[in-house]
């Protein structure tokens, strides 16, 4: 068999997330939290993580993050999970305290020698955060998977949310989409030098910025854009937020916009695209294919989504432009509506 990564399973990356509808139903059916004093955010609102009050306005973050290998280089692979998972302390505005493994390997199909591999790109990816890989758990399992657990911490004001947006509010994301028709591009063997190693890069990188962004009050909500793509992330955040909005088709940040083209007429759509666009069609204006392809691209390490009052807007775009992120408006926050979003 090959030892191919990518071969072991159909969706990869972020891209092999529960469909958003079933999540959905599967949670509605499991329960709520119970009733904890000090459990400020639970699995019921859909933020990026748990938030624990643990006293004096400090606020603890707990996620955890993993999934299947998006790249068949066993670092960059470690790396990439890695780099996703710390993601939602960041999202949260939080700074990460520490991080536990969770890995899959079949180890009668794969050398262990890889496996470590795996281990020490998210060590790497870690020690840039300024926190230890301090231990986990592993199983021998048919598919390789690999994540995080990632405890963080917060000041209770600089907790950030899916729910704050707010009329008025302008929208940025700060990495460029196409992650998920490059990594079926990859799969299928028709990704360029160029395509992977944009794709790696950008994957691995931290969205750090998230912990220096919150301390702006004008920065109303904010999460990072993952699985469910632009417009699913969009959706949740003006849903928790009573809003909506509209995003500008033209302004979205992308890789090679000519070149995501000739992916999507070589029939590069990951699955998880069309599982968005099913989830969430009812929700979004009309769109042709090209926009569905981009807006309902699952993301894996995206960037972070934010939702700016225009008075902050400069202080933002500075913050951002220093950290050569993506820092162009995409769109503005409304009054509720429907459709939910609005796409020109």
């Amino acid at each position: 068999m090959s030892n191919a990564l990518t071969s072991f399973n159909p969706g990869s990356g972020c891209g092999c997330k529960m469909a958003p509808n079933d999540l959905h139903r599967m949670l509605e059916q499991s329960g709520d939290c119970g009733d904890f004093p000090g459990l400020l955010i639970g699995h019921e609102t859909g933020d990026d993580a748990a938030v624990m009050d643990i006293g004096n306005d400090q606020l603890l973050i707990h996620t955890t993050d993993f999934f299947t290998p998006i790249v068949d280089d066993a670092f960059d692979f470690g790396r990439i999970a890695a780099a996703n998972a710390i993601s939602d302390v960041y999202a949260m505005g939080g700074t990460p305290s520490m991080a536990l493994a969770i890995l899959g390997w079949p180890v009668d199909l794969l050398p262990v020698e890889q496996a470590a591999q795996v281990i020490a790109g998210a060590r790497s990816v870690c020690k840039q955060a300024g926190i230890p890989l301090a231990g986990g758990h592993s199983i021998n399992i048919p598919q390789p998977l690999f994540g995080l657990s990632v405890t963080g911490h917060v000041h209770r004001d600089q907790l950030k949310r899916h729910a704050g947006a707010k009329p008025g509010d302008l929208l940025i994301l700060t990495k460029p989409l196409g992650v998920g028709l490059l990594a079926t591009a990859m799969k299928k063997g028709i990704a360029t030098d160029r395509d992977i190693q944009w794709a790696i890069e950008t994957m691995s990188q931290l969205n750090d910025i998230g912990s220096a962004l919150a301390a702006i009050d004008g920065l109303h909500a904010m999460t990072d854009v993952t699985g469910f793509g632009l417009l699913g992330h969009a959706i949740e955040l003006c849903e928790a937020s009573d809003v909506s909005a509209t995003l500008s088709n033209k302004d979205l940040p992308t890789y090679n916009m000519k070149r995501l083209m000739e992916l999507y007429g070589q029939h590069c759509l990951p699955q998880g695209t069309t599982k968005n666009f099913t989830a969430y069609v009812g929700d979004v204006s009309s769109m042709d294919g090209p926009q569905l392809a981009i807006l309902c691209d699952p993301q894996t390490s995206g960037g972070l989504l934010l939702s700016v009052a225009p008075e902050a807007l400069g202080q933002v775009q500075g913050m951002l432009k220093q950290a050569n992120l993506c820092d162009g408006v995409i769109g503005h926050v409304h009054e509720t509506s429907s459709p939910r979003i609005t796409i020109n």
